[in-house]
């Protein structure tokens, strides 16, 4: 059986944590600022963990080659 690929769009999107949890950084803050307040675009930095489980199996399993 051939070796599992790496889906490159998960991997520029998305990062496993040292548990497990599949990463990722929150949308929202690219464009349009203007109309945000600061404790908005504030909380939009960093990561969150994906929530639901289905799809985090999902992520899982396509970032499986990293």
């Amino acid at each position: 059986m051939p070796k599992m690929k790496t889906k490159k769009c998960a991997v520029k999107r998305m990062k496993l944590s040292a548990t497990g949890k599949v990463m990722r950084s929150q949308g929202g803050k690219a464009h349009l600022n203007n109309g945000k307040t600061r404790a908005r675009k504030r909380k939009l930095r960093g990561t969150v963990a994906v929530g639901s489980l289905k799809v985090t199996k999902t992520y899982a399993r396509s970032l499986q080659g990293r």
